[in-house]
């Protein structure tokens, strides 16, 4: 396939080639377990997840056969059951801190290491949540061990004790009390209900970190620095990308309760289709960034970036209010975008597109990735069937989005699409007016920057060096403090240095150094992109101006817009009835087609489970949706 990739996109697609993992994965990514609550399995994840759990379960019992082995009576008349439940419960500990040492890679949204197994943070947050669901439960189990040994030995002190030789027994009870509403509020029953509470409590974590690392200790500490390390350079750099003011050029408002925004970028930023962008409005909330699907396509808007946004929430709904206010200039920040390396869905003869409501958008950007591909030579366009199912006819004109703001090339007319609606909750269609599309533009501001890659084009090279200058300067300032501050104590005088200040060192340290490479080469970046947003800004229209439109789906008016008769022609709309997914997947003759499924969880789970019924052997599925 003939693709002009990002620079990232070239680094991470070349290992990936040579290492043979895009082949030698396809047929582990098929779906194998389609369950709640574990959501939607491959037979890869699987075999991972096993060879994880065997692992901990390995690790757990070399720990308690050496110790009961080796058992040592810490009090007097303490009894071996005592003495083993006291070396069980420690050892859930040990088994919990393995858990650590990978919790933090899912959630890394710039990693470095992700996207060299064709991973992003989105697709892999279900691993965190695993991941986070397991070390919680041995965590407890752990502390719940040792406070039952401490009362079945009248030693309940220890609770409260912060040792200056050994682990600090408080820290770990004031780590475990800040866990437990993290956990709670992150089930899925309460995060659903009450998210805002799970957003703001699930920040308690770097409180939780620190009690944590206080507790085990400089050693288990360096076990899980790998990382600690990328997640923290990673959300450093997020957080100086995040305080930069962007530049909102225009807002698309559709009568379905849908928005489109659109921010002005730097043509050198790239990003694949179904990449997402982190929002956030001080005008609606400060602290609150909210992810949407990226709509636009970088090869086709140069210098615009577009996120589609539904009305479903009170955030959004404020959002809605505000741009309907006749507003002239909206703050806004964003942070990202974050996506995947290639756009593999190409590759496929055949593409099926599976989406419910709002789960469309992010399709929309695969569309123009393909309108873009076809005015290359030799590209082999595959044949795409879109599946949506809306629940009122006014959501038809989520389809208005898959032509760009500043309209489409004809080319669109050359694709294979088709494009099957189903409205759920109409047996005809409407007759009542349905409000226009409109379109608010916004004044330029100079406080303003186009959105540009965080670490400018070279943005993997820039990572790496950041990665490794910062550990070695860890390295030699640790070094330096242990040799001459440290060392000197323990050895030329009758003192011990604190446990827990030699933690202090490691953390402090770590984030000095972070924050000091970062920033230098942050600041680096920010003026070569400065120069290009300079370009950007000086030929951006200053006036704004509020347009309206009617959307061709409601409108008995001839279409002049090519785009637009191509578009209407390729659809059919079905009323009072839902999607046949199981007939329309199986009746396809292509030999390699992929199916992707984006919107609520049953009918992703529904789709997966034909395609991991080995009744058709020519279907690779693939979830947009990262909800389990």
């Amino acid at each position: 396939m003939d693709t002009q990739p990002g620079n990232d996109s070239q680094f991470y697609l070349f290992f990936r080639t040579r290492l043979g993992l895009d082949s030698a994965t396809a047929l582990l990514k098929r779906p194998v377990v389609v369950m709640a609550p574990l959501g939607i399995v491959s037979a890869l994840e699987i075999t991972f997840a096993a060879m994880f759990v065997a692992l901990l379960i390995w690790s757990l019992a070399n720990y308690l056969y050496l110790s009961f082995g080796n058992l040592h009576m810490h009090k007097e008349g303490e009894k071996i059951w005592e003495a083993k439940l006291r070396s069980v419960s420690l050892r859930l500990g040990y088994i919990g801190n393995i858990c650590w040492a990978f919790l933090f890679f899912p959630v890394t949204r710039g990693s470095s290491v992700l996207p060299l197994i064709g991973l992003t943070s989105e697709s892999s947050i279900k691993y965190h949540i695993w991941l986070g669901h397991l070390s919680n439960i041995l965590f407890a189990a752990h502390t719940i061990g040792f406070i039952i040994y401490w009362a079945i030995t009248n030693q309940m002190a220890e609770m409260v004790e912060w040792s200056k030789t050994w682990v600090s027994n408080v820290a770990g009870v004031i780590a475990i009390v800040i866990a437990m509403p993290m956990w709670v509020t992150s089930l899925p029953q309460f995060r659903r209900m009450k998210f805002e509470l799970f957003f703001y409590t699930h920040h308690l974590y770097l409180l939780y970190i620190f009690f944590y690392v206080l507790h085990v200790g400089d050693a288990y500490f360096c076990m899980i620095l790998p990382g600690i390390f990328l997640f923290l350079i990673d959300r450093y750099l997020r957080f100086l990308q995040s305080r930069q003011r962007t530049a909102l050029l225009s807002a698309r408002i559709l009568p379905c309760g849908l928005l489109e925004l659109n921010f002005s970028k730097t043509p050198g930023l790239y990003y694949n289709p179904t990449s997402i962008l982190f929002v956030n409005v001080p005008r609606i909330s400060k602290l609150q960034w909210h992810p949407f699907t990226v709509s636009s396509n970088c090869n086709m808007e140069t210098y615009e970036l577009s996120v589609v946004i539904k009305c479903q929430g009170s955030w959004s709904d404020k959002l809605y209010k505000e741009l309907g206010s006749s507003l002239d200039r909206l703050q806004v920040s964003t942070e990202g975008p974050y996506g995947p390396t290639s756009s593999h869905f190409l590759r496929h003869e055949c593409l099926v597109m599976v989406s419910g409501g709002s789960g469309i958008t992010p399709f929309i950007s695969i569309i123009r990735e393909i309108i873009f591909q076809i005015q290359k030579p030799n590209f082999k366009v595959p044949r795409v069937i879109m599946i949506c199912a809306f629940k009122n006819s006014a959501d038809l004109a989520m389809l208005d989005l898959l032509l760009p703001i500043s309209g489409a090339p004809p080319q669109i007319s050359q694709i294979q699409l088709q494009i099957e609606a189903y409205i759920t909750r109409e047996e005809e269609p409407m007759t009542e007016t349905h409000k226009p599309l409109q379109t608010i533009w916004f004044k330029p501001s100079p406080l303003d920057s186009p959105i540009s890659a965080t670490l400018g084009p070279n943005n993997w090279l820039w990572l790496g060096a950041i990665i490794s200058s910062s550990f070695l300067l860890f390295l030699l300032l640790l070094g330096i403090v242990t040799r001459y501050y440290i060392y000197p104590i323990d050895h030329n005088t009758e003192q011990i240095y604190h446990f827990s200040y030699r933690a202090l060192w490691d953390m402090f340290l770590v984030c000095v150094c972070i924050f000091i490479v970062s920033s230098v080469v942050f600041l680096w970046c920010k003026k070569q992109n400065a120069r290009e947003g300079n370009r950007i800004q000086n030929r951006e229209i200053a006036t704004p101006v509020t347009s309206q439109g009617v959307s061709p789906w409601f409108s008995g008016a001839e279409l002049e817009s090519l785009p637009h008769q191509s578009l209407v022609q390729a659809t059919k709309v079905h009323f009072g009835s839902r999607p046949d997914f199981k007939k329309t997947l199986l009746d396809l003759k292509e030999s390699d087609v992929g199916v992707l499924a984006c919107g609520p969880r049953k009918m992703r789970h529904d789709v997966a489970k034909i395609c991991a019924s080995g009744l058709a052997q020519n279907l690779h599925f693939e979830s947009i949706s990262f909800t389990l």
